[in-house]
């Protein structure tokens, strides 16, 4: 990759909450995180950029076909009281790809309607 280039990952909120119910999702998203901050710290001398983004919970049309009615209606516990939409995780890609995030390399955004991550 070129210098000034900028990867993003995709955590979730999951790998810093611990879910006992998603253990291998919970799990495979803090590997994420993980790989996330290893390799910016390997490619950031050569002025490549990783960041990544870890979402709450997001009303995506696979949570209408897989999740239960009870498990949707929970997505509105947030502060914020209500589901985040795709496009508000989108629109931190763009700005986690773009040169507006230039001095940004190992973070993780929390795209999760104000719930708070320690």
């Amino acid at each position: 990759m070129a210098r000034g280039s900028s990867i993003v990952t995709m955590a979730s909120i999951n790998a810093f909450v611990g879910r006992p119910d998603l253990l291998d999702y919970t799990t495979t998203k803090g590997a994420i995180v993980s790989f996330t901050r290893g390799l910016s710290n390997q490619v950031a001398g050569k002025g490549i950029r990783v960041n990544g983004i870890a979402p709450g919970p997001i009303y995506t049309p696979l949570v209408t076909s897989t999740f239960s009615k009870s498990n949707i209606m929970g997505m509105s516990s947030p502060p914020m009281g209500r589901p985040g939409q795709p496009v508000e995780v989108a629109t931190v890609a763009v700005f986690l790809a773009s040169e507006d995030s230039s001095y940004i390399t190992s973070e993780v955004i929390h795209v999760n309607g104000g719930t708070t991550i320690n």
